[in-house]
């Protein structure tokens, strides 16, 4: 695989790595860009554990809460224009109410809005507003309380970042805190138990081999991986985490101080995993003379 300059740069964005240690890694790993980013980590040369991951797709998150019931929608457009349209964002709107009584995203689809069903809806919008648009996913959390943050709001109930926190027992205004310190920290899993194991697994690995560049010998090694561990546990699980409010305490525990148990959540941000075809179009021209 051609190494490009792009894919050096991106490397060397997720990681803060060096030029030529960026390009090394993607050469040694024949261009696959988390296998570069895990040998730069095991060399010790990354100054950060995050991936590539673009955001890529423009369109909005809508949230609604209905008493104990929360849901979070994700509508896409081609352009950041269309998500700004009054149009689009009624639409979104609308079908994050219409979701409140969905049980998945086939029924929500199927669901009524204005007479029309959210399907159709969108079918009709793309061909008033000329842009392709998608209903892309939906999620839901349930609880005593369901508190939500919208992340630069773009109106009531959308914007960029979605988040739903459920909670048994607490009240909304503790809810909101953990709603806002979950977009800002985007945690992967509530707790250790609910992280997939694969990905516990494949950040064991990467300390062990780190530890083992160190040279030290195994039964070294071995009480360095638990204590490694731990701090990746703190770091990427809600409970876990140094609370944004008050980072002397954790999650888990300002929730105990606020008489409260952190039951579900869910962080919606747009484009999440979707890469965006960027147009060259220096090249297209070149290309066009021919």
């Amino acid at each position: 695989m051609a190494i490009t300059a792009k894919l050096v740069k991106e490397l060397r964005d997720a990681t803060g790595a060096g030029m030529m240690d960026a390009k090394k890694a993607l050469v040694e790993n024949d261009g696959d860009m988390d296998a570069a980013v895990d040998w730069l980590r095991t060399k010790g040369l990354a100054k950060a554990a995050k991936k590539s991951g673009r955001t890529a797709a423009e369109g909005l998150v809508g949230i609604s809460v209905n008493g104990g019931r929360g849901v979070a929608v994700e509508v896409n457009s081609e352009t950041d224009f269309v998500a700004k349209n009054a149009e689009f964002q009624e639409m979104v709107s609308a079908i994050a109410t219409a979701a409140g009584s969905a049980a998945d995203l086939d029924a929500l689809k199927a669901a009524d809005i204005g007479g029309k069903t959210v399907a159709d809806t969108i079918t009709d919008k793309i061909a008033t507003i000329g842009e392709n648009m998608s209903l892309r996913r939906m999620a839901s959390v349930e609880g005593d309380v369901v508190a939500a943050y919208v992340h630069n709001a773009a109106a009531a109930g959308l914007g960029k970042i979605g988040v739903l926190v459920a909670l048994k027992g607490g009240d909304e205004a503790f809810g909101k805190q953990v709603a806002m310190h979950v977009a800002a920290s985007n945690p992967a899993s509530l707790s250790e138990a609910d992280l997939d194991p694969a990905v516990v697994e494949h950040e064991k690995q990467v300390q062990m081999d780190i530890a083992r560049e160190s040279g030290k010998p195994e039964q070294v090694i071995e009480k360095m991986i638990i204590g490694r561990m731990k701090k990746f546990m703190s770091e990427v699980t809600l409970l876990g985490q140094a609370f944004v409010v008050n980072p002397d305490v954790t999650v888990g525990e300002a929730a105990k101080e606020a008489g409260a148990e952190i039951v579900g959540f869910v962080r919606m941000e747009v484009g999440e995993g979707i890469e965006k075809k960027e147009e060259d179009f220096a090249a297209e021209v070149a290309a066009m003379q021919g």
